[in-house]
């Protein structure tokens, strides 16, 4: 099996995506095993061009990466609007609702929904659009029998058109053609992110006071550029509209910390809008997601059948904020309007003022004026409908409308006809670079964090207020203080600046202040670290001394230029007097170590963590020692700490067969049987003395409940 270049031609049958899944090149085209989202940007390249026939892997979702690894939504959307041939999708039997499920979501839209939910009672019966009806019009007869066939593995076993595929005790799939076996492809998919960043910024991002920044200007069949989504920056905060698929990393690679982003609109729930949705609800703490009921409950319904999860568990990953159509909502200072627009499923579009400038996003959207008129002609919309659709807000300063192959999208010729002054105010994203007219007045979006668009807004007179206690809130133990220590901290919090490879602090050195990362990255040089430690936005440091008297423990340089918030070290003790926050610090002065830190950096599953989990788990570390032999867990009762082995072995047995033996640096105990109060699987015992940080249920349950995403991602073994 190779991994090849997708122009390339290759005499190996199996081909391993640049994204991830695999090829089979067969008598009968590609088979493609396990469908990460977009490598129909890969396969789109090969000389066989886009499978018809996908298999789907025994999970469909890949919760370490936040991903769906059966996105076939694209390639049937491909296979049937562009060549006109069915998808034929091969799956187990108990994969064959959720499936259809998906699909449902994505391609139609809801069986059953009451967009009343989504509009004030005062409204509902006079403004309400019949979408059904919308919907309708876009489906176009159409039915999943026209789009594709599913066949079920039958003992394991399928056979198409001369080829079998068989399914052994591993899950791994065996490819026979006319008797002969011609390929072995694993049962578990590797996603890779594939992306473009443009230039990665020399300094960590500072976000700006009103921008936007296009992290990618195109659909989901371009395969040359990123598909479509972007970050619109307000007081200094980022809000992320229907993240693309690697965002997050796109971020990162970019020089962009992604805890400036703290909120999500979702649009809709089309694959190429809300794939790296749950990448960024995954991420460090809780985001919040605001949309309407409708397409919240639709999206929940599409991720619960991926990922075998219940909508209910899922909903205590991330806060839902619902909004109501024409009720502005207000996020980071910035006043949204949302609207239903023109599209396949339910979608909102939205305006957005702040200060003095407006900004409106169209999503996915049929703006097209002759459609208008027709579906009005049709009775397909009624007059008010047809009124709200023809009164889009022109008179944005910036406006980002979608452009695309009709009928789902508007035709790059809408536009061409407009007034100029509304052209030359027209961000045209979702489109293809070489469908874009090479003489316009229309603007193409350019992703890239150097094609960020700044407006030049009036500042807010709380400016620099607003930014001091967002720091508060992202202080993973102050988010609870009361509105009086809020007014204080404005009043002891001072701000200093840093140039690249200043040393901030210097080891030996009398403590005098607490520190904390407003933007931009230290090192922290204590001695003794497997791995270099690194502290970014809304990290803080410099406590140990400031609580103990004791002189600085480590060196601290400044990574890149840095801004940072301090607090004298007389008023940060009397602020934090009393507070969950100073317990915690005085929990930390005691147990971390450079041990402590090394343990979770080298631990398979603690090392996903950021830096600020880390200091929380160090937090509630206690030490333990068990000497001689003895049980630490048994199988069938209930988890009541999570374990790190400091020194010693450990066995895990089941059903009294020994499973493994566990050393330093493993961990016992699953987080989230934890959280669900689930009994042990194991029974793990030590049969001599045996060294132990144990973090205790509570603690665990409390640093799960801020941190939610990483308990999907923390796969533990036992």
């Amino acid at each position: 099996m190779k991994e090849v270049n997708p122009k390339q031609k290759n005499e190996d049958p199996v081909i391993a995506l640049p994204r991830g899944g695999y090829l089979v090149d067969t008598d009968i085209g590609y088979i493609q095993f396990g469908s990460p989202p977009e490598t129909i940007k890969d396969t789109m390249r090969m000389p066989r061009g886009v499978p018809q026939i996908f298999v789907l892997t025994r999970e469909m979702f890949n919760w370490v990466k936040g991903i769906s690894v059966a996105e076939i939504e694209f390639p049937l959307y491909y296979n049937y609007f562009i060549k006109n041939k069915k998808t034929y999708i091969l799956c187990r039997e108990e994969q064959l609702n959720p499936i259809k499920r998906v699909l449902q979501e994505s391609i139609f839209g809801p069986h059953e929904f009451d967009l009343c939910i989504d509009y004030d009672v005062e409204t509902c019966d006079q403004t309400i659009p019949d979408i059904k009806s919308e919907m309708e019009f876009f489906r176009n007869k159409n039915r999943f029998s026209n789009l594709f066939e599913v066949g079920i593995f039958k003992n394991n076993r399928f056979t198409f058109k001369g080829i079998t595929i068989e399914i052994d005790e591993n899950d791994n799939y065996h490819v026979s053609q006319k008797g002969a076996k011609i390929a072995e492809i694993p049962g578990k998919v590797q996603y890779k992110p594939t992306y473009q960043i443009g230039e990665r910024l020399p300094e960590p991002y500072k976000p700006p006071l009103f921008g936007v920044t296009c992290l990618g200007p195109s659909h989901g069949f371009d395969p040359e550029e990123n598909t479509s989504g972007f970050i619109i920056w307000l007081n200094h905060k980022g809000i992320m509209v229907d993240p693309p698929v690697n965002s997050t990393e796109w971020l990162e690679d970019s020089n962009v910390n992604p805890k400036l982003i703290e909120s999500i609109i979702l649009t809709h729930c089309h694959a190429d809008h809300d794939a790296g949705t749950f990448q960024k609800i995954l991420e460090e703490a809780k985001v919040t997601i605001y949309t309407t009921e409708t397409v919240m409950m639709s999206f929940l319904r599409k991720y619960s059948a991926l990922s075998d999860v219940p909508i209910s568990y899922l909903l205590k990953l991330f806060n839902f904020n619902p909004i109501k159509i024409g009720k502005p909502v207000f996020i980071h200072g910035g006043k949204f309007t949302m609207f239903y627009t023109l599209h396949s499923i339910p979608t909102i579009g939205f305006r957005m003022e702040f200060q003095d400038k407006s900004f409106v996003y169209s999503s996915d959207h049929n703006n097209d004026p002759d459609v208008h008129e027709k579906l009005l002609e049709e009775n397909i919309i009624t007059e008010e409908r047809y009124l709200e659709l023809r009164d889009f807000p022109w008179d944005s300063d910036v406006i980002y409308h979608e452009s695309g192959i009709p009928p789902l999208h508007t035709p790059i010729r809408v536009f061409e006809s407009m007034k100029r002054d509304i052209q030359k105010k027209i961000v045209i994203y979702h489109i293809a670079k070489k469908d874009f007219p090479k003489k316009s007045r229309l603007t193409l979006a350019r992703f890239g964090m150097e094609h960020t668009l700044y407006f030049k807004a009036r500042p807010p007179r709380f400016e620099k207020a607003y930014q001091i206690l967002g720091i508060l809130k992202n202080l993973d133990f102050m988010r609870e203080i009361t509105i009086d220590k809020s007014m204080e901290f404005l009043e002891i919090v001072e701000e200093e600046r840093y140039r690249k490879g200043a040393r901030i602090l210097e080891k030996g050195a009398r403590g005098d202040k607490f520190y904390i990362i407003l933007s931009g990255n230290v090192s922290v040089d204590s001695g003794g670290l497997d791995q270099r430690k690194i502290y970014g936005t809304y990290d803080y440091f410099g406590e140990v001394a400031v609580l103990t008297e004791q002189t600085r423990a480590a060196d601290v340089f400044a990574e890149t230029d840095v801004v940072l918030f301090t607090i004298e070290r007389d008023k940060f003790l009397n602020f934090i007097a009393g507070t969950e926050f100073e317990k915690t610090l005085l929990r930390l002065i005691k147990i971390r170590t450079s041990e402590t830190w090394n343990l979770l950096s080298n631990n398979t599953f603690f090392q996903q963590c950021t830096a600020s989990q880390k200091t929380w788990l160090e937090s509630i570390f206690v030490p333990e020692e068990r000497e001689g032999s003895g049980v630490i867990q048994k199988e069938g009762e209930l988890i009541n700490a999570i374990y790190i082995i400091r020194n010693g072995t450990v066995t895990v047995s089941r059903q009294e067969k020994e499973i493994a033996v566990l050393g330093r640096g493993n961990a016992i105990g699953s987080m989230q049987k934890v959280h669900r109060e689930a009994p042990s699987k194991y029974t793990f015992y030590h049969n001599s003395s045996v060294s132990l940080y144990a973090m205790n249920h509570d603690d665990v349950i409390r640093f799960v409940e801020h941190n939610p995403g990483l308990l999907m991602k923390l796969t533990f073994d036992y």
